[in-house]
């Protein structure tokens, strides 16, 4: 049964995310502020984290940063806020997803499910047929240990990091649109996703680029998408 830290200084939309998440069959942990959540989180066992942005103490974007410091689990972001900015910021310190108040419940425990999927994918047993490694120059991807490494130097990549850099690596050399990349990953119909898709782009490259402003593995082709290159 999978853990889930929901944290909001609402009680009610806790309690309300709770139940829905409970009759799924998933275990609910719950915070009311960040340092609460950060507390919970020090007792381990969690596997995904849904949290609000606005909240007392530590908000959610001060508490993400300090969580993607040692760990990659699945975050999903809560706000009242639907600006396109406000998303931006949320994926830029670490989020996963992005969820906007008020929200369906349906839709918050599929994207739960989505991320969980995932993220479970990245730490399971890999069939041994199966056992690919994938290199591009100093680049180096274990897909059966999950691993990434640039120039013998370990990587670490959140989930969705990870599955973009595989899609891109797997096949050197192709150009893929940003739609094609989210609905590869997201297992969902790309609108308006360009902002998100990226973002994570740009945290790749801060992780396995030695200049992202001048990448030698992940590159844009204007007007198209990204592809990564052949060395």
């Amino acid at each position: 049964m999978a853990k889930v830290l929901v944290c909001d200084d609402d009680k009610e939309i806790v309690e309300a995310i709770e139940i829905y998440l409970t009759q799924e069959g998933y275990e609910v942990l719950k915070a009311y502020d960040g340092e609460e959540a950060l507390k919970v989180l020090k007792t381990g066992g969690v596997d995904l984290l849904v949290i609000d942005v606005m909240m007392p103490k530590l908000d959610g974007i001060r508490a993400t940063l300090k969580i993607r410091e040692e760990n990659n689990m699945p975050i999903i972001i809560l706000s009242a806020k639907s600006e396109d900015a406000d998303k931006i910021l949320g994926l830029n310190v670490g989020a996963d997803d992005y969820v906007t108040k008020p929200f369906n419940p349906l839709e918050l425990v599929a994207r739960v499910k989505s991320q969980l999927r995932r993220y479970t994918q990245l730490g399971s047993t890999v069939d041994v047929e199966k056992k690919s490694v994938y290199t591009v120059g100093g680049l180096m991807i274990d897909d059966d240990l999950k691993e990434v490494t640039v120039d013998g130097e370990f990587v670490k990549l959140t989930p969705i990091e990870y599955n973009i850099l595989l899609l891109l690596v797997k096949n050197q050399g192709k150009v893929f649109s940003i739609d094609q990349i989210y609905e590869s990953i997201w297992n969902e119909d790309a609108i308006g996703v360009d902002n998100t898709v990226a973002v994570h782009i740009r945290h790749i490259r801060e992780k396995i680029e030695i200049n992202p402003k001048d990448p030698r593995y992940l590159k844009v082709v204007w007007g198209v998408g990204y592809k990564v290159e052949k060395i």
